[in-house]
């Protein structure tokens, strides 16, 4: 998921005020782990067989309910309700992980292999982040490219809730590590260069890049490496 829509951008900053909003968004990042991590441990301990048992209705449901939080938070980016809404969605997007998580524990190695795919995120938003913000460059000619890749990935994923091809689903993990990894490139950049002034919003759509690499490099670190289950 990735609300990253063109009335979001405006104007660039002064310098001063572009390290203000940079500064809020790491920090408002590091926050919203706080209920993320709350929320997948409810998620983790609750029966979510209804989710694994209807994926195709569960995600029309998560995708309503989620792409209505991001609306409400865009309509209040400018005041203390949309950072309570942005806690509630990464909140909520925790608790969503449940199932991933549960089926990663079921291996006798789950928890190195979500270690892992937590190590790599984080690995990849080090990266990338230093690359943004180092070399300053403006990586906003990537958003058509990013735009018409999540909307094949999107496409892709769909189909395959139907055919539920193993290896399908292999390639549109990868390639969701990929695009996802683009859009980190893609949002951060925005922030450095000006392109994105409100840390609301900024943190929202990292947090979304965040969340898409881990979820699809744990599926395929449990298809690659997972031992034999418990």
């Amino acid at each position: 998921m990735q609300p990253d829509y063109g009335f979001y951008q405006s104007a660039a900053l002064p310098v001063v005020e572009q390290q203000k909003v940079m500064r809020n968004t790491w920090m408002m990042l590091g926050l919203t782990m706080i209920p993320t991590t709350i929320g997948a441990v409810l998620g983790v301990h609750t029966n979510l067989m209804f989710m694994a048992l209807h994926p195709f209705i569960t995600t029309l449901l998560m995708l309503a309910v989620m792409f209505g939080l991001f609306s409400a938070i865009a309509v209040n980016r400018n005041n203390s309700t949309g950072v309570m809404l942005l806690l509630l969605a990464t909140g909520l997007l925790g608790f969503m992980l449940g199932p991933i998580l549960q089926f990663a524990l079921h291996f006798s190695n789950g928890a190195q292999l979500i270690a892992m795919a937590a190590g790599g995120t984080g690995a990849i938003l080090m990266t990338l982040s230093t690359i943004a913000t180092v070399s300053k460059r403006d990586f906003s000619f990537l958003g058509q490219f990013l735009m018409v890749g999540l909307v094949m990935l999107i496409l892709a994923s769909i189909a395959n809730l139907f055919f539920h091809i193993p290896a399908a689903s292999l390639a549109i993990s990868a390639i969701a590590v990929l695009l996802f990894s683009g859009y980190l490139l893609f949002d951060v950049s925005r922030v450095v260069q000006g392109g994105e002034t409100n840390y609301i919003m900024a943190t929202l759509n990292i947090y979304l890049d965040i969340y898409n690499i881990f979820v699809n490099l744990l599926n395929l670190l449990i298809a690659l490496s997972g031992n034999d289950r418990r």
